[in-house]
């Protein structure tokens, strides 16, 4: 990123090549659409283009880069006044032939759905710190960065957050099963 910011801009295809993917995934989760992250992912590198004289250097280039993507997807909520989180998962249909693995498929397929729906249930805020947790695998520390507060008031979301899941994701199979 430094040097974009110095003017080589042909950096940035570099740039676009290493984190389009974690920045789709971040989007994805906090959204649960597609198409509307594929257009946030290229939003948030236009504005890394635009702002990179925002970037100091002095501290690591995925926390900036969360940080103008967290800043597109509020925008982004702010200009659709209200954006539910609804997930893109398929549906996937009885199968007719019964295999121990096609079984044991079917159950995570459906367990992975299960748990789409129980993160679509959860407020952006906690839906946002298991994100940024356990899909992106960002550190506490990088997390409290990102969202400006501290490394304990994350530890404590994301608690909080798995703990609501957990009871949203019960709730739902206990749901299925009666």
């Amino acid at each position: 990123m430094l040097g974009v910011k110095a003017g080589q801009l042909d950096k940035m295809g570099l740039l676009f090549e290493r984190y389009h993917r974690v920045l789709f995934a971040f989007l994805y989760h906090s959204t649960g659409q597609a198409a509307q992250s594929e257009d946030l992912v290229q939003t948030v590198f236009y504005r890394m283009l635009k702002y990179r004289h925002t970037f100091l250097g002095n501290g690591e280039f995925r926390t900036w880069m969360y940080h103008l993507a967290r800043n597109v997807l509020n925008d982004s909520i702010r200009k659709n006044h209200r954006m539910v989180y609804q997930a893109d998962v398929t549906l996937m249909s009885e199968k007719t032939v019964s295999t121990p693995a096609a079984d044991i498929q079917l159950e995570k397929s459906q367990a992975i759905e299960m748990l789409h729906t129980a993160l679509a249930k959860l407020s952006s805020d906690h839906r946002e710190v298991l994100v940024l947790s356990r899909f992106q695998e960002l550190s506490y520390q990088e997390i409290a960065e990102i969202l400006q507060t501290s490394e304990g008031n994350i530890k404590v979301k994301v608690h909080r957050a798995m703990k609501e899941l957990k009871h949203i994701y019960l709730k739902l199979e206990d749901g299925t099963r009666q």
